[in-house]
């Protein structure tokens, strides 16, 4: 017989009977003068507290021939897709990332005088993509996890197609204090 369950008290009863018990509401206030144990705390279920964004400083570079931006490090694969309905769609805080890069990208190319010809060249040649990963841990993440999101919240935050991209580098780094990705997005070598 499965644990928590008790047959009633006739032994010709085959039903089994779950005990259950349930703990009273919570007062507000306590309502008697007796003293309460500082060490004992209810049962209250925490949520584990998520790491916030580490947000690196940024930096970025803009020429005529590329762009060379330092983001924060996107969503693990797990965290960038939730299942609504029975559809994979992107997370809160996949959105959340991609509308940060975008955010970054146009601050970036709006600060610089090469922001009509780079895009230009960019609307108009094959693209090579460059990320360098710095991740906490060599051995925490996959550095092809954040490819896509990267690609894709790069390309749509300066509106390009990612299929103009023929050409990509990934590299994996560890950097303890500040982890980031550096993309350098630039012409591919014909």
């Amino acid at each position: 017989m499965p644990a928590g369950r008790r047959r009633t008290g006739s032994s010709r009863s085959k039903v089994p009977v779950r005990i259950v018990s349930y703990r009273p509401a919570a007062k507000s206030a306590p309502t008697s003068k007796q003293p309460t144990a500082p060490n004992i705390r209810p049962t209250v279920r925490q949520s584990r507290p998520q790491a916030p964004l580490h947000i690196p400083t940024p930096s970025a570079v803009v020429t005529a021939e590329s762009i060379e931006i330092t983001l924060p490090v996107p969503p693990s694969i797990n965290h960038q897709y939730a299942t609504v309905q029975g559809r994979r769609v992107l997370s809160s805080a996949g959105r959340m990332y991609k509308q940060h890069v975008g955010q970054q990208l146009w601050l970036a190319l709006s600060q610089s005088p090469h922001k009509r010809a780079l895009m230009h060249r960019l609307r108009s040649e094959p693209l090579a993509l460059s990320i360098r990963f710095y991740f906490t841990s060599p051995l925490r993440r996959d550095v092809d996890g954040g490819l896509k999101i990267a690609q894709d919240a790069l390309c749509e935050g300066i509106g390009l197609n990612d299929n103009r991209i023929v050409e990509t580098h990934l590299y994996k780094d560890v950097d303890r204090t500040n982890p980031r990705i550096q993309i350098a997005l630039s012409m591919a070598i014909q």
